[in-house]
């Protein structure tokens, strides 16, 4: 449980005059004369090591309480550190030049034992936060070595890994305290249907942390598990059969839908087409494009018919072996274009028996919508204006309510975002939350 700010001030003040001791009870013991105090000094100082944590439970994971562990490991290092440094320059003008020998080892023990907690702490942190991510660990490893930098460096990772733990604990605990109320066990299952070019798999869910915090609260998940790259009409016979699948093995009679990008016009196509309409409670397309998507018109037109062939060919040749019996990159892109998507509306129709609903986001500066997204937000926004690095806004809505999400600032949330691609916590939004209460609504409404 997470502890109070007085409680947990006071025991990092107390965790610190701990390590204080432990990290210079050999030059207390060489200045008092009392050589049992190093033995007591090393005891306490292991002791810090092993238990540093301020909160003592409430942590979802072993993952998180070893981020807690080197994080405040970290803060007491740069605390001692800085401390010791005052206390050696003071010792050094009362002991030398007669004692330099025992000063001098103090100092060597002292040094020791900063390398101890440093490292003890980087390693845990490096090992366990998702938030630091890649950036901020080379970083941290080129900075390593330069003075002040390092520091601040190492400031800036402690505190990603703390405010990480907190979040982390403050959603078991949300969890936790309406656990009894199953907020997402909605009357129908839920059916998690991918976009193009991924796949549904057991090591690497398409959906980041979604999934687990929608079973947390009651959830019932089943997944698509088709194709990465098919035209519309494959995937939405596939998505059909799928459903046919689920509720005959669990005849639950009907399935909330929701769908990520293309996945979204593959599921209207298979309720309107393919036998599953009375099969369906509802859908939910999440950053859908609608209306179509103008990066996918400019590459079909602009790059050589030689150059897509060939790219064509190296994705096609890789998902088969990722699972794929029959992968088309070329139909997946062209059904993308806004050509085929507006003939694809105009075709197909919504099913009065069918609740629908959609959600859009914006990003808002390209450097925050990671690789590739950051290339092509602009491109995107040339032709479409704002987007979220690949579909524009006004591609999103679609159905009875229609919500467009952006955070304040210059983050915003890319297409990536909204499925938790990147395991990222991103300040004023909580894409978990956002799902919990999409699942929530559709308990509200009976589906």
């Amino acid at each position: 449980m997470k502890k109070s700010k007085v409680f947990t001030f006071f025991y990092r003040v107390l965790l610190c005059v701990v390590l204080m001791f432990g990290i210079n009870s050999m030059l207390l013991s060489v200045v008092l004369e009392k050589w049992y105090l190093s033995f007591f000094g090393v005891m306490l100082f292991v002791l810090a090591n092993v238990f540093p944590s301020v909160a003592k439970g409430g942590y979802p994971s072993f993952k998180f309480r070893m981020a807690a562990h080197g994080s405040e490991l970290l803060l007491q290092f740069l605390i001692t550190t800085l401390l010791s440094c005052g206390i050696y320059v003071y010792s050094a003008f009362r002991m030398l030049p007669d004692s330099w020998i025992k000063w001098a080892i103090s100092l060597g023990c002292a040094v020791l034992a900063e390398f101890v907690l440093f490292w003890n702490g980087i390693i845990s942190v490096y090992c366990s936060s998702v938030q630091l991510g890649i950036k901020h660990r080379v970083i941290g490893l080129l900075c390593g070595f330069i003075p002040i930098a390092n520091l601040v460096c190492l400031g800036i990772i402690i505190k990603i890994t703390m405010s990480e733990v907190n979040f982390e604990i403050d959603k078991a605990e949300l969890d936790k305290s309406r656990n009894s109320q199953k907020i997402c066990k909605t009357k129908y299952p839920i059916l998690l249907v991918h976009g193009v070019f991924f796949r549904d798999s057991a090591y690497l869910n398409y959906w980041g942390r979604v999934p687990a915090e929608l079973a947390a609260n009651g959830a019932e998940i089943y997944y698509g598990n088709h194709e990465s790259a098919a035209s519309v009409d494959d995937s939405a016979k596939e998505i059909a059969e799928r459903i046919k699948q689920i509720v005959a093995e669990t005849g639950c009679e009907k399935l909330n839908i929701i769908a990520h990008s293309k996945g979204g016009l593959d599921c209207r196509k298979a309720i309107a087409c393919y036998g599953v309409e009375n099969m369906t409670a509802s859908l939910t397309t999440i950053n859908t494009p609608h209306r179509g998507c103008g990066f996918a018109d400019y590459l079909l037109t602009k790059v050589s018919p030689n150059v897509k062939n060939k790219i064509a060919a190296a994705y096609n040749a890789a998902l088969k072996k990722f699972g794929d019996k029959n992968p088309d990159f070329i139909a997946a892109v062209t059904d993308l274009t806004q050509e085929n998507c507006n003939k694809l509306n105009a075709e197909v129709f919504d099913s009065p028996k069918v609740y629908y609903q959609s959600f859009g986001s914006r990003l808002n500066r390209a450097g925050n919508g990671k690789f590739p997204l950051n290339f092509s937000y602009n491109l995107v926004k040339y032709f479409d204006g704002a987007n979220d690095g690949l579909v524009s806004e006004n591609s999103f809505p679609w159905g009875a309510k229609y919500t467009y999400l952006t955070t304040n600032g210059k983050r915003g949330i890319s297409h990536g975002d909204m499925i938790d691609l990147n395991r990222e916590n991103i300040k004023g939004f909580d894409i978990r939350e956002f799902y919990v209460q999409i699942l929530a609504d559709l308990k509200k409404r009976g589906y």
